[in-house]
């Protein structure tokens, strides 16, 4: 009897077991996918990690805000300890930014870009010189500035933020700049508010982020191109300096228009490539990393990876161009970072480094500083891998076949729109709304994408997708059912 009732007991705990796998698989989470390592740090040390540089020789380059450069070594060690952080370069004036070229290390500080070598091999900087500084410092503690990577014609671009980040008492604050390989600096692109991070894509073309704020409805991933204007006027009266690479000043933007509406007034006008909706994609976008790894990181190569400040969390964007326009959709990627993110960075391995600070506007994430690494299980989650525009609606397309059934019923979608001010004012509301019509939801023979037919598609909108209902073919709803879609262009119908 005894042996009777242990082995009902026994069969009991193991079905309840089977109940909770099953719970477990059928209801994943982000950490099931991508895991979070936060590195220690060493004591006495404030390290707010706000770029980052991987090394020719595997160790990874980080700078502080407060002015110090640090060296992990092993930095994809299953766990960093403070004894892998090593000083490399102490006393800058707020680096924002590194990058590695001939043996040198370049760091983006307020008021120039300086290279660095380790002549000895001690481990530690010997010497110091001024790369390029063909910009202003008026001391307003808002003045800071972020670098690209060196492209392979040797050439950065910086992005300098304006006074205050209202105004510009210096010259060229509020404008992107070009620095040749001999260290000239060139205007490139005016309109640039309060910059956030910087990165490129793929094809090589430079994105930042810029805040929101007078002039930005809200945050934005924007394209830097040579003599364009990314929206902020506050820099403008340095087109008198610049008027061999950028031309005349542009037409004065309308304050409470629309920003495609100025787009088509404004000739240099190029509109952000995707609108972070406020609040539900983020607060504060920062930094942008490129996925170089062909998906060592997961089922995303090619796509960029944007960090937000506020709350402690990645984004994730697909981009296309439209009539030669960059738009594309945004995701949620991962959440639950222990300070405000700020760096980004993909190491050749396809690990993620993202570091930050919860200085000044704090953050989700409540550590005043953090050093951390996002790792892919090699776990596929099920996500709308890609949100392309097609001339009657979008082209879903997934990271593991969907059910068709409930991937084909347009009762588990629903769009809707809106826009936002482009205005002098501080940020703006969501403006214009739309509710759209999803007519049809064809699944494709694999069951990798699905193509929606949308009545009343809008230019310049923000298109809110929710898909809450769809699942893969075993049964797993997606990670995240949301997408955010900025369609600068639509493509006309045949």
């Amino acid at each position: 009897m005894k042996f009777r009732l242990s082995s009902f007991v026994a069969s009991v705990v193991f079905v309840l077991c089977l109940s909770v796998n099953e719970t477990i698989a059928q209801s994943p989470t982000e950490n099931d996918y991508y895991r979070i390592t936060t590195f220690q740090t060493p004591e006495n040390e404030v390290i707010e990690a706000c770029g980052f540089q991987w090394m020719p020789d595997g160790r990874l380059a980080v700078c502080s805000r407060r002015g110090d450069i640090f060296m992990v070594t092993q930095p994809l060690s299953e766990k960093v300890t403070a004894d892998q952080f090593s000083l490399f370069a102490r006393g800058l004036h707020e680096p924002l930014s590194l990058s590695e070229r001939d043996g040198w290390l370049y760091a983006t500080q307020r008021p120039e870009v300086t290279r660095m070598s380790d002549v000895d091999g001690d481990g530690a900087a010997d010497i110091f010189e001024t790369y390029a500084d063909g910009w202003g410092v008026s001391g307003d503690y808002h003045e800071y500035a972020f670098g690209s990577k060196f492209n392979d014609d040797g050439e950065m671009l910086i992005t300098l933020c304006l006074t205050g980040s209202f105004s510009s008492a210096v010259p060229y604050r509020g404008w992107a700049m070009k620095i040749t390989p001999d260290g000239r600096t060139i205007p490139f692109t005016s309109g640039v508010r309060s910059p956030g991070g910087m990165g490129a894509n793929l094809a090589g073309d430079v994105f930042y982020t810029d805040n929101q704020g007078p002039w930005n409805g809200t945050c934005g991933l924007k394209v830097l191109q040579q003599g364009k204007f990314v929206g902020h006027p506050g820099g403008w009266d340095w087109y008198d300096l610049a008027e061999s690479t950028m031309g005349k000043r542009p037409v004065a933007p309308k304050s409470g228009s629309r920003l495609w509406v100025e787009a088509d007034r404004i000739d240099e006008l190029v509109p952000p490539a995707i609108l972070f909706p406020y609040d539900k994609m983020g607060k504060s976008a920062s930094g942008i990393a490129c996925d170089t790894t062909d998906g060592k990181f997961g089922p995303f190569p090619g796509q960029l990876f944007v960090s937000d400040q506020t709350q402690s969390k990645v984004m994730r964007v697909f981009l296309e161009q439209v009539d030669g326009i960059y738009q594309g959709a945004c995701f949620p990627f991962r959440s639950g970072f222990a300070s405000g993110n700020v760096a980004t960075e993909m190491s050749p391995s396809g690990a993620l480094f993202v570091g930050g600070t919860n200085r000044g506007w704090g953050s989700v994430g409540n550590k005043p500083f953090a050093v951390e690494r996002l790792d892919w299980t090699g776990k596929v989650p099920f996500e709308i891998k890609e949100m392309a525009l097609t001339p009657d609606g979008f082209l879903l397309t997934f990271t593991l076949p969907v059910d068709k059934l409930s991937a084909g019923n347009v009762d588990n979608y629903a769009m809707s729109t809106y826009a936002y001010e482009y205005r002098e004012q501080y940020g703006s509301p969501e403006v214009d709304h739309t509710d759209l019509t999803i007519t049809s939801a064809k699944v494709s023979e694999d069951g990798m994408s699905v193509r929606l037919v949308v009545d009343g598609l809008q230019r310049g909108h923000v298109h809110e997708l929710h898909a809450a209902g769809v699942r893969s073919d075993n049964g797993l709803p997606l990670l995240h059912a949301d997408a955010y879609y900025t369609a600068n262009r639509l493509l006309v119908k045949n």
